[in-house]
Formats: C-alpha cells, structure tokens, sequence
C-alpha cells in the first residue's frame, strides 16, 4: 500500500520555508499532494490558480528528484476530511517554534478524532528557515523591502510584479 501524504496551507506565496518542511516529506511518503486551502472569508493575494501553478512549478522538481509522485490540490472543507478524499493516511505538518508546536498539538489531537487513519507528522523547520513567514513575506513587499532571501526566485518574480504598479 502507498503512503500517501497530504501538505496542507494557504502557500500565499509559497516560502522557503514550505519548501524546507516539502524536501523533508517527500522522504516520508511514496506520493504528497500539496493542498492549498480556499476560505470564502479570506483574501489572499494571490488567486488560487496562480497558488496552484507556483506550488507545481517550485514543488514538482523536488519531489521527482526524490523520486515521490507529486500533486496539487485545493480544498475548502475540514483538512480531515481533504485527506480522506485523496487516500492520504499521513497529515505533513510543519513547526517552527514552540507557538506552532501548541496549535499543531491542539489540531492534530482534534483531527485524530475525527480522522483516526490519518497520522500526522511534525516536520521541524531547519534553522534558517524557522522565522520564515508567507504573512511577513507579503508584508516586506507590500512595503518595498528585500523578500528575496525568504522566496524562490520564480517567487520573488510574481510577488515583484502583484506589487509593482
């Protein structure tokens, strides 16, 4: 039987911090599925199609390199239950500190629950990604600032162009 991962995030924009915690995972599983969750009551900045087409085209190389199938999807249910639609028995979830290990205990206790067949995996940031944010990311460039070390450079790309103009 395939281990089947799920990642799940907003990935507005997708960070080398995201990557860190995907180049740890696709040594975990036989095939990981990045879901990108859709929210009505959010605004994120970029659409969920250009979300989709920055995570294949960052995420993809990584995963064939490691030799684990790769997909992306979006979602705008509970991530239980976004699991469960794609077989995944195995919920990637990455920490950066202590704050996000208490809410990541917090939700995995309550997704076991309801979803006792998937088994959630912490994968710690390494160090020099640990304060990487997509939040404080899209924050630096709305106000001009140098984002470039926390992003892909086909990243820094889009983000440059959604704020030039």
């Amino acid at each position: 039987m395939p281990r089947i991962a799920l990642y799940p995030g907003s990935f507005d924009p997708i960070t080398n911090g995201h990557l860190d915690v995907l180049r740890h995972a696709v040594t975990l599983c036989d095939r990981l599925i990045v879901a990108i969750g859709v929210h009505s009551g959010k605004k994120p900045l970029f659409s969920t199609e250009e979300r989709l087409e920055m995570v294949r085209a960052v995420c993809e190389p990584i995963a064939q390199k490691a030799g684990c199938a790769f997909d992306c999807t979006t979602y705008d249910n509970l991530t239980v239950a976004a699991a469960r639609q794609v077989g995944a028995t195995i919920m990637i979830r990455g920490l950066r500190d202590g704050t996000d290990m208490d809410y990541e205990m917090q939700l995995a206790g309550m997704n076991e629950v309801m979803a006792p067949e998937v088994h959630t995996v912490f994968v710690p940031a390494s160090p020099a990604v640990r304060p990487i944010t997509a939040t404080l990311v899209r924050q630096i460039a709305g106000m001009g600032g140098d984002f470039s070390a926390f992003v892909p450079p086909q990243i820094a790309a889009r983000l440059k162009a959604k704020f030039a103009g």
